[in-house]
């Protein structure tokens, strides 16, 4: 006998509207729906999402529990870009968006000043692998926490996808109305890919990091975007692609 991991889709609408259906972990699904709402830029502060809750009138038996419905009170252009979304999936989050212009959305650089202890950046696998309750049962999920520049875990999750992940522990803080998250760092299992950056960017986080690698245009937005991107965290290491400037060194007493 083996635990296998949970995977379902959900499905988000806002305003009646579908925006999205995502290949999903459940659990933690309203978390989930506001941090992708905070990522795709249709809200940006607590007050503008009004209510979250399971559709009761679902059209079959595999829809229920897996279809939100989101009350908003964003702005319409907001939410026409919202109505433009289309399918993602667990393997890719990006999949399927309308347009170029959808996939390269800008948002401001970050402007925190927050700077990163390299000692306490190194650490942070040990503390995101010990809230990866479920992965310890199945080997099968992403993860995804932010941590104080502290070493503090503030919100950990896990998700068959890493960008879900990301979602739902954006979206804990974003209901906390603990956003921007300017004194923070994000990590996530596996790689960090051009999404991961920007959704971290879209919340104000200064400093990314990865088990794994990043891609080229995770580099890209970062550098752009005034971010720390550091990948390969493992081992007491790391490689640092963007924000060496956020780095600071301990005196050597200190150390």
């Amino acid at each position: 006998m083996d635990a296998v991991t949970v995977e379902e889709p959900l499905e988000i609408r806002v305003g009646g509207v579908v925006i999205t259906v995502t290949m999903r972990t459940p659990g933690h699904d309203f978390e989930l729906a506001a941090g992708f709402l905070v990522a795709e830029g249709i809200v940006g502060a607590p007050g503008e999402i009004e209510r979250i809750e399971h559709c009761r009138e679902t059209a079959s038996p595999e829809e229920e529990g897996n279809v939100l419905l989101v009350r908003t009170a964003a702005p319409a252009p907001a939410l026409d870009r919202a109505r433009r979304l289309h399918l993602t999936t667990s393997s890719c989050g990006l999949c399927g968006k309308g347009s170029i212009e959808a996939v390269m959305r800008k948002f401001p650089a970050v402007g925190s000043r927050a700077r990163v202890d390299p000692v306490v950046l190194a650490a942070l696998p040990e503390r995101l692998l010990a809230g990866q309750t479920s992965f310890g049962q199945t080997g099968g999920l992403h993860a995804a926490g932010i941590f104080a520049l502290t070493g503090e875990p503030l919100a950990i999750r896990e998700d068959v996808g890493r960008h879900n992940a990301v979602d739902k522990a954006i979206g804990r803080l974003f209901l906390d109305g603990r956003l921007p998250l300017s004194e923070t760092v994000l990590l996530v299992s596996g790689r960090a890919s051009f999404e991961i950056v920007q959704k971290a960017v879209a919340a104000g986080v200064p400093a990314v990091a990865a088990v794994s690698a990043p891609s080229s245009l995770a580099v890209e937005l970062a550098r752009e975007s005034n971010v720390l991107l550091a990948g390969f965290l493992r081992d007491g290491g790391f490689n640092l692609y963007a924000g060496e400037e956020r780095l600071f060194s301990r005196p050597a007493s200190a150390r």
